[in-house]
């Protein structure tokens, strides 16, 4: 659950192992949790952050029952875990900006844990507002090409009130800003459209190379330790990734 929409990204999260994938339900069954708690209602209709929380779980292929579950297991279940929302700054290898994003309900072991991956892996953790200046806050919603027309997807999305629209190699991505991604979702869901992913995320403003590879290894290597943290909900970057070469 890293990085931004830039499809090399989106295609290692989908071809992730079945462990990696449980792990990733969990995190976001955590999420769905706390919105219960937080927006203090289990019906998405009357909480927005449920409701954005479940179309992320939709998009991650959550099955339906294991979001039900949650939910219900949430709304009543008042003294449960008390996670609250962390965000930690800092830079990878070659001054990547780096941005992660935990639920945790124990601080000091987050704290600890992600520095340690920074300092491991040739990076450093920084204040609140170090890198954060260097991104900005969208509604992305990614769509698989094939056997859609890029005309249509691009009007439909234009009239729902996306802000922008690029076609990728493999997909469409759709830009929105925050207020507005939910109605941009739902218009498009009503429109029968399938999501890669859809949430809301920070998209940086310019991209940083890494030239050399022992520090490609480190930069990925961080990345992979964050995303294998129980804690870690989210981690956004300007790393321009170098592009995978397909398999046959």
């Amino acid at each position: 659950m890293s990085g931004h929409s830039k499809w090399s990204t989106i295609k290692r999260k989908k071809e992730k192992t079945d462990g990696a994938r449980a792990k990733v339900f969990t995190k976001i069954g955590r999420e769905l949790a706390v919105a219960v708690r937080e927006g203090g209602s289990a019906d998405p209709a009357s909480n927005s952050k449920l409701k954005d929380c479940i179309a992320k779980a939709k998009a991650n292929n959550v099955p339906n029952e294991n979001i039900e579950r949650i939910i219900k297991k949430a709304a009543g279940d008042g003294s449960g875990e008390n996670y609250e929302t962390v965000t930690y700054e800092g830079y990878g290898p070659s001054g990547v900006a780096v941005i992660v994003e935990t639920l945790t309900d124990n601080r000091n072991r987050t704290a600890g844990d992600v520095r340690h991956y920074f300092d491991k892996y040739g990076g450093n953790l920084g204040t609140t507002g170090c890198v954060s200046f260097m991104f900005n806050k969208k509604g992305v919603i990614v769509i698989e090409k094939e056997g859609l027309d890029e005309d249509v997807v691009m009007n439909d999305a234009l009239e729902a009130g996306a802000s922008d629209f690029q076609a990728d190699t493999d997909v469409f991505e759709i830009y929105t800003e925050p207020e507005d991604f939910s109605g941009v979702r739902d218009d498009l869901e009503a429109k029968k459209y399938e999501f890669v992913s859809a949430e809301i995320e920070m998209v940086p403003d310019t991209y940083t190379t890494i030239d050399n590879e022992e520090l490609v290894a480190k930069m990925n290597k961080l990345l992979e330790m964050l995303d294998d943290n129980d804690d870690v909900q989210n981690v956004w970057h300007n790393w321009e990734m170098p592009e995978e070469p397909d398999e046959d």
